[in-house]
């Protein structure tokens, strides 16, 4: 073999070497992104206790160690409370939601099947319904395996923010210490940003929550709407999944509705509608006017993507991710490296 088919080979194979290496990287990647999202929600539970610890500190003076251990039984004591005042109601509303639900489907169905276009939109998903009976136990197993999954990853995520809440500091200066000595002040601000960020999203979500659950409560209500409070209960636990939580917290409600009357659908649609435009255009911008700006169609883009390889916590926590990403983008590549101090 010449030299220049010798040169030729060997950088053919260094090529091919080099793809291949990217493309395991990226494969173990995905296969791990899963690990990334736990830890990620594991730093927005600690960042919840640690956000309200700090701001007790800085407006009572109250050590932050206290103030850390009060947040925490504080807030444990009021989810007790809560689950012990509410459970008996919602527990009952549940059953009756279960009873309900089938009902409402089947009305729902026969009204879609006498319209021909509603018809032939609902075709595939009667069909995706159907395969899914013909499969042995398919939804009971899918069930079971996807409730199992999310205890098993609330237990890693409560346990590993715990750990991050124990010794926060830690974490953040052994993360420093992976970087240069001249950069690490540069790291440290970053990461403190990140924090401040994710504190800020997070406690301005919960608020948000809270606010649309009990609107959509007292709608409901008003307009008689049976098993308000649990509806009500899960549009604000959905309502933490930006663009998606929404719609799917409406469609029981609307089922329900639409199997006692046509306009009570309509006022629950219009109820839920005014809502969500309430809670985009006044009750989110309020509450997180200090927040860093995120494009919605960089969000939905990152929960369809997260989504198809990492489930529901990719849809939960497609925004503290791109919140991230987009701090380190500013910090660390439009401000250091392009000197731009104006974005």
């Amino acid at each position: 073999m010449t030299t220049q088919g010798l040169d030729y080979y060997k950088k053919f194979t260094n090529s091919v070497l080099i793809v291949t290496l990217i493309v395991l990287l990226i494969l173990m990647l995905l296969k791990g992104f899963k690990v990334i999202l736990l830890i990620l929600a594991s730093v927005l539970f600690a960042a919840y206790f640690l956000g309200i610890a700090k701001y007790v500190n800085t407006k009572i003076g109250l050590k932050t160690n206290i103030a850390l251990v009060l947040t925490i039984i504080i807030t444990f004591s009021f989810i007790g409370l809560l689950v012990y005042k509410l459970s008996p109601n919602i527990s009952r509303q549940v059953i009756e939601l279960q009873q309900t639900l089938p009902e409402a489907l089947e009305k729902t169905n026969a009204a879609i099947s006498r319209n021909e276009a509603l018809n032939f939109l609902a075709k595939p998903i009667r069909k995706s319904i159907e395969i899914g009976k013909k499969d042995e136990g398919g939804y009971i197993k899918t069930f079971f395996s996807s409730v199992f999954g999310v205890f098993g990853d609330v237990y890693i995520i409560v346990f590993l923010g715990f750990f991050f809440i124990a010794n926060a500091k830690s974490y953040t200066i052994g993360i420093t210490k992976l970087f240069p000595k001249h950069r690490r002040k540069r790291v440290f601000e970053i990461l403190e940003y990140i924090g401040y960020t994710l504190r800020n999203w997070l406690l301005g979500k919960l608020m948000s929550m809270v606010i649309v659950g009990s609107l959509v409560t007292i709608g409901l209500y008003i307009l008689g709407v049976p098993n308000a409070l649990t509806l009500g209960v899960l549009t604000a636990i959905l309502a933490f999944i930006p663009n998606i939580g929404p719609l799917i917290s409406l469609i029981p409600a609307l089922l329900i509705a639409f199997s006692i009357s046509n306009d009570l659908a309509l006022y629950t649609l219009i109820v839920y509608l005014l809502i969500q435009a309430v809670e985009s255009n006044i009750i989110t911008p309020l509450i997180h006017k200090r927040m860093i700006a995120m494009p919605m169609a960089m969000v939905l883009i990152a929960q369809v993507l997260l989504g198809m390889f990492t489930g529901y916590l990719g849809l939960i926590l497609a925004v503290p991710l791109v919140a991230v990403i987009l701090v380190v983008i500013k910090k660390a590549y439009v401000e250091d490296i392009l000197k731009d101090t104006d974005t």
